[in-house]
């Protein structure tokens, strides 16, 4: 039966998707960002009150995928801590500045997670290459690859996903980006083993008090009285497709 993996942003997201069915957690922080690295505090409480797998996001900023040695060491160090608190696996990528995947740094990465799943990330989807960055993945025992077939979206780059799970020796091809309730079939159609999805709702703020003129973020248009929470009731009908098809 295919898996659903829920994107995660928080401890009450993961709690959330847990009690709704979810196979597994990728946790992460700043959904704005696309995804960070988690707190500390966040990896400790998520690991005493989840028992499904979760994999934690190392990526220490935003943006491309091509990191400075000050930024890789510090991907090391956050590596060692999930390690050390117990986590299963995580989720990580890495490019050179040619777009290739940068192999020197991925091996040190399968050294300090040795025993860990290692996901390959969606900078796959910006690799110049992607039969020859699966061609290496595979080399390094990446356990699998999140993408969404180098398109903006899964759907649409489902033909390369195709292609891709074909090809594939080792890594799982989990498809991601886009993917929902309402195009769930077409992957399970398509053979796709894995499903990532943030199943996400906008969630008001409590706060009645609204200051006005005064924000926090450098973006003059955010709304910071919503946030991104996970839809418990959309990861349960997900969840209730994956197992209707199996």
């Amino acid at each position: 039966m295919p898996l659903l993996e829920i994107c995660c942003y928080g401890i009450d997201c993961a709690v959330t998707a847990q009690q709704a069915g979810a196979d597994r957690i990728e946790l992460c922080a700043a959904p704005k960002e696309g995804g960070l690295t988690p707190s500390a505090g966040v990896l400790r409480k998520v690991k005493e009150r989840v028992s499904i797998p979760v994999h934690p996001i190392i990526r220490p900023r935003g943006g491309d995928f091509c990191y400075t040695d000050a930024e890789f060491d510090t991907m090391l160090e956050d590596i060692a801590f999930v390690r050390e608190l117990g986590y299963p696996g995580l989720v990580i990528g890495m490019l050179d500045g040619e777009g290739h995947i940068d192999m020197p740094r991925m091996k040190r990465v399968m050294e300090q997670a040795q025993g860990m799943a290692v996901t390959f990330h969606r900078a796959f989807d910006m690799c110049h290459n992607p039969h020859q960055g699966l061609e290496q993945l595979t080399d390094l025992g990446v356990a699998r690859i999140l993408t969404s077939g180098q398109q903006q979206n899964a759907e649409t780059g489902l033909s390369l996903l195709r292609e891709l799970k074909q090809h594939s020796r080792a890594p799982i091809i989990m498809a991601g980006a886009g993917v929902r309730l309402s195009n769930l079939k077409k992957f399970v159609e398509a053979g796709i083993d894995e499903m990532h999805s943030s199943a996400g709702q906008s969630v008001p703020s409590p706060m009645r008090y609204r200051k006005a003129g005064v924000s926090m973020s450098a973006d003059a248009e955010a709304d910071e009285f919503n946030r991104y929470c996970v839809d418990g009731d959309v990861v349960a009908a997900m969840k209730t497709v994956l197992v209707a098809s199996h």
